[in-house]
C-alpha cells in the first residue's frame, strides 16, 4: 500500500506534469472507482491544474477550484503515459480503473495523432478498494475530513505527539496506522519507526515514558523524512521498488535484523502482518503468533 513517502513523491511527480496543463478527458472505467457523482469527472474537461496537494495518503489535484482526489489503496497505482491512445479503452475485467487525458502541451512537439500525455490508475486483486472522488472541497471527502495531523508538518511538535498518545489503552502499532491520530503511516513504515525505536508494536501508549515518547517521535520523523527524501525525484513506475528495498524489517520475516543479525519474526492476523526483531525491540523475546497456535491447535 502507498504510504506518505510514496504518495508525497506521487505529488512532487504530478505538481511537475500537471501544472498548467488542461484536462481533455476523464473516463471512469471500473464502477466501484468513482465515490462521487455531482460534479461528475466530466466537470474537470476544460479546466486547468494548478496545484497538486496531498493529504495524508490522498492525492489531491486541484484543477482551478474543482478537486479531483484519489486515494489508492491497498493495491492501486497511478501510471504516469507519455503517450495515451486517443481512442478510449472498452471497460472490463482488467487492472484499468481510470483514464485521463491531457490536452496537448504547446511546448512539445507532438502530433495529436500520436497521443496525449496522462495517466491511468489501475488496481490489482479483486478487492477493489481505489478511490476516486469530485469534489469542490477536499474536506468533504470522509476520509480526508477525519485525518489526523501531517507528521511531517512544522506543528507536529514532540508536544503534540505525546498529546496524541495519551488516553485510553492502545497499543502503539494501532496507534500509529490510526489515520484519524497521525495521518499518512500504515503498516509498512509503523514497523520500521518501531524498530528505529526499539519498540514493542503491543506497547500500550499512554504507559510510555517521557523519554520513550521522545525516542518514538526522533524515529517516526527521521523514518518518514528518509524515505521521502529516498524517493524525491523518481519517476511513478519506480516507486514501489525503492519502497521495498528501503525497508529493514517490514516484509523481510526470517531474513536478519540489520541492526542486531537476530532473525525477523512475524505477527500474522486476518489481513495483514506485522514483523519486527525481538533482540531489537522485545528484550529478546518473541512475540504470541495467535493466528499461528489458533492452526497447530
Amino acid at each position: 500500500m502507498p504510504e506518505l513517502p510514496e504518495v508525497e513523491a506521487l505529488r512532487d511527480f504530478l505538481h511537475e506534469r500537471l501544472t498548467g496543463r488542461g484536462v481533455r478527458r476523464v473516463m471512469p472505467l471500473a464502477v466501484s472507482v468513482l465515490k462521487t457523482y455531482d460534479p461528475g469527472p466530466d466537470a474537470l474537461e476544460g479546466r486547468t491544474f494548478t496545484e497538486v496537494g496531498r493529504h495524508g495518503k490522498f492525492l489531491d489535484l486541484d484543477a482551478g477550484g474543482l478537486h479531483l482526489v484519489v486515494h489508492l489503496a491497498r493495491a492501486g497505482w497511478l501510471r504516469w503515459r507519455d503517450a495515451l491512445p486517443p481512442q478510449p479503452p472498452r471497460p472490463g475485467k482488467g487492472p484499468l480503473a481510470l483514464r485521463l487525458w491531457l490536452t496537448a502541451d504547446p511546448g512539445a512537439d507532438r502530433d495529436e495523432s500520436e497521443g496525449s500525455e496522462g495517466f491511468d490508475l489501475t488496481e490489482a486483486g479483486t478487492r477493489k478498494r481505489l478511490a476516486v472522488y469530485c469534489v469542490h472541497d477536499p474536506a468533504d471527502v470522509p476520509g480526508i475530513a477525519r485525518l489526523g495531523p501531517d507528521p511531517l508538518a512544522d506543528e507536529f511538535t514532540p508536544e503534540v505527539f505525546a498529546d496524541l498518545l495519551r488516553g485510553g489503552r492502545h497499543r502503539v502499532k494501532g496507534l500509529l496506522r490510526d489515520q484519524s491520530v497521525v495521518a499518512g503511516i500504515g503498516n509498512a513504515y509503523s514497523d520500521e519507526i518501531l524498530h528505529a525505536a526499539r519498540m514493542s508494536p503491543f506497547k500500550i501508549a499512554a504507559e510510555m515514558s517521557e523519554e520513550e515518547v521522545a525516542a518514538l517521535y526522533e524515529a517516526l520523523r527521521v523514518t518518514l523524512g528518509d524515505a521521502v527524501e529516498r524517493s524525491r525525484g523518481l519517476a511513478a513506475g519506480e516507486l514501489k521498488s525503492e519502497k521495498k528495498t528501503g525497508l529493514r524489517v517490514h516484509g523481510r520475516k526470517g531474513e536478519p535484523c540489520p541492526v542486531c543479525g537476530d532473525t525477523i519474526r512475524e505477527v500474522s492476523f486476518s489481513d495483514s502482518a506485522l514483523q519486527y526483531c525481538p533482540s531489537c525491540q522485545t528484550g529478546g523475546k518473541p512475540l504470541a503468533d495467535r493466528r499461528m497456535s489458533r492452526l497447530l491447535k
